[in-house]
């Protein structure tokens, strides 16, 4: 298929970002064309979990939360593999929704906002020549002013183009796996729980109607160690926290199968490559115990999509674009993503995991500040 028409934005990837710039630009009339691997609705890895700093702007996009049933979170349970534990309240909040849910909806926004998606379409190059880029994909060849990579935490593309967290030799920070599943559980409605285990980390809280979202990070060590049988992984390197043990022996799998991703990394990633903008994940994800990459990926979207509005109309100039959204990225997200590192690290280390924990007992100024360091305000 051969599309003649030159679209102002081209956006590889559906998740969060995606769809969010998708509805920002459209809206402003310009032309987005946006493709997605994927056939919408479907599950992703992901600990659901959005912090209150996104509510008004899913809200301007016109997410309608409240009749979408999500659940309203208060309060942060931590515990060590032996069991501790300290519980206190979060200094924002937030709610929990499945991206089951949360991509369909928003993607039914784009398409009415006028947002062209292609679904079960992969993106295998994207060349920028004269002021336009030509996006190879498996629909055919598309044309656009700008693009926008909003594919998450690892693409075909950041293989092909050499990204050096691709080349990058394996390292605590980028050799992980995430597992996640939909479970029915007595559990808190307003909790969000984190117990750790050798070498990884596990959340459970609610999401909408009766289901939690139970979801992990943990070493492709600790899977080729329990014979790359995941069922064997949570039976003992899991199960050896008792609080976990106790969740995987009463809960309910909605799905028995879980949802899985490979090859997560945490190092850091360029912003802009070959003056395509990266957003999300795909410029750099921070750990999931910081329980904010989904705001991330939203916030992103929206310093995005005031840059793009000022090239479209000629206000900048591509280079001040690029520019002026890699300032605004670093600005907003640096911090954040150098606490989650730092967290990253601590908390492999089952001893200052243990250590944390206990200072967090006594003191839990330091857990507030932690969380406030990895957080932003209302967008």
């Amino acid at each position: 298929m051969q599309d003649d028409t030159t679209y102002e934005l081209a956006i590889v990837g559906g998740g969060l970002a995606g769809l969010a710039l998708s509805i920002q630009i459209a809206g402003e009339g310009y032309k987005v064309i946006l493709f997605e691997k994927e056939q919408y609705p479907f599950h992703r890895v992901c600990g659901e979990y959005i912090s209150l700093e996104s509510w008004g702007f899913l809200q301007r996009l016109g997410v309608d939360l409240e009749s979408l049933n999500v659940s309203h979170i208060k309060r942060l349970r931590v515990s060590a593999l032996n069991g501790r534990l300290f519980e206190q309240e979060l200094p924002l909040g937030g709610f929990g929704i499945s991206r089951y849910k949360l991509d369909h909806t928003l993607v039914q926004i784009a398409k009415r906002s006028g947002v062209r998606v292609y679904e079960q379409t992969r993106v295998n190059d994207i060349q920028f020549s004269e002021g336009n880029f030509n996006i190879e994909s498996s629909k055919g060849n598309f044309k656009a002013r700008v693009a926008a990579g909003c594919y998450g935490k690892r693409s075909n593309l950041d293989v092909k183009w050499k990204r050096p967290f691709i080349v990058a030799k394996k390292n605590k920070l980028n050799n992980y796996i995430g597992i996640k599943y939909h479970i029915r559980y007595n559990f808190p409605n307003d909790l969000i729980a984190l117990h750790n285990f050798k070498k990884g980390y596990c959340g459970i809280s609610k999401v909408e109607d009766d289901q939690y979202c139970i979801c992990y990070l943990t070493t492709a060590d600790n899977l080729q160690s329990s014979t790359n049988d995941i069922k064997n992984m949570e039976q003992t390197i899991l199960s050896a926290n008792p609080h976990l043990k106790k969740i995987f022996n009463e809960c309910e799998k909605i799905r028995e199968d879980p949802v899985i991703i490979s090859q997560i990394s945490f190092d850091k990633k360029e912003l802009i490559e070959d003056h395509v903008l990266m957003i999300g994940d795909a410029a750099g994800m921070i750990t999931p115990l910081c329980g904010n990459g989904m705001s991330m990926a939203l916030h992103a979207s929206k310093i995005a999509a005031e840059e793009i509005r000022k090239f479209l109309n000629r206000t900048n100039s591509r280079e001040l674009m690029e520019q002026n959204y890699s300032a605004d990225w670093n600005k907003s997200f640096q911090s954040r993503m150098r606490a989650g590192r730092m967290l990253q690290r601590l908390l492999s280390n089952d001893g200052l995991t243990t250590l944390l924990i206990t200072l967090g007992r006594f003191f839990p100024v330091l857990i507030r500040t932690l969380i406030k360091k990895t957080h932003g305000n209302p967008f």
